[in-house]
């Protein structure tokens, strides 16, 4: 962000961190890392070329380049919770959180979080929900290495949403995403439901069936896994 307010950003600009101290997650949550141990990366990306409409299929190619990274490790079993969380199984292995830039009606920046465990084997927050490349792999990893076939991905992503259309991408969005056609439980405003997980739509909404077929927006349910 600061190299953006200098007018110093450039587009695709990596910047990977070693250790964070005050490490952000959605909804104010905290992002827990060992030093050294996992990807802590930020992509910064010229973003004119896109519409303020395209705002969930651009972070929908972000997702996707992440599962394209981890599952060439972790196997078929990685996919992705709706919104932006990356899962193997029933646990997270990583998330992103994208900041917009958008001024006069136009798109011009977004600064891309992208947080994935790579070698961390403890998690004190999360313990139960977490996972590691290193936990499923049995394997230790170049996490700097890593990150850079990590942008490889991100960029074949890109490439391919510029030639093959935002519709496209969703769609791929939707093959990997995490328990879909399942009965899952969801919570919302203290209250226990039961609904069948449908698709993400155009807008980012998570389409559900119950009693009846609802979207839904991020921050409106909470999964109870």
């Amino acid at each position: 962000m600061q190299l953006i307010r200098d007018g110093k950003a450039t587009s695709g600009t990596a910047i990977f961190a070693l250790e964070q101290t005050n490490g952000k997650g959605q909804r104010g949550r905290i992002w827990e890392s060992v030093k050294g141990e996992n990807i802590m990366l930020t992509v910064i990306m010229d973003a004119e070329q896109f519409s303020p409409m395209d705002q969930f299929p651009v972070s929908a190619a972000v997702i996707l380049g992440c599962h394209d990274f981890f599952s060439a490790y972790a196997g078929e079993e990685t996919c992705i919770k709706w919104p932006n969380d990356l899962y193997w199984r029933d646990r997270k292995a990583g998330g992103i959180l994208i900041e917009n830039i958008i001024g006069k009606g136009k798109w011009k920046w977004s600064v891309i979080g992208i947080g994935i465990n790579i070698n961390q084997v403890t998690f004190d927050a999360y313990h139960h929900k977490a996972v590691s490349l290193k936990q499923i792999t049995g394997k230790h990893f170049d996490s700097i290495a890593l990150a850079q076939e990590l942008c490889s991905h991100l960029e074949n992503r890109f490439k391919e949403m510029e030639k093959n259309s935002t519709p496209n991408t969703v769609f791929e969005f939707n093959k990997r995403l995490f328990k879909k056609g399942q009965v899952v439980k969801f919570r919302r405003n203290q209250i226990v439901f039961e609904a069948t997980v449908l698709q993400s739509n155009m807008q980012g909404e998570l389409e559900i069936q119950h009693s009846t077929t609802e979207t839904i927006r991020h921050g409106e349910i909470e999964w109870l896994l």
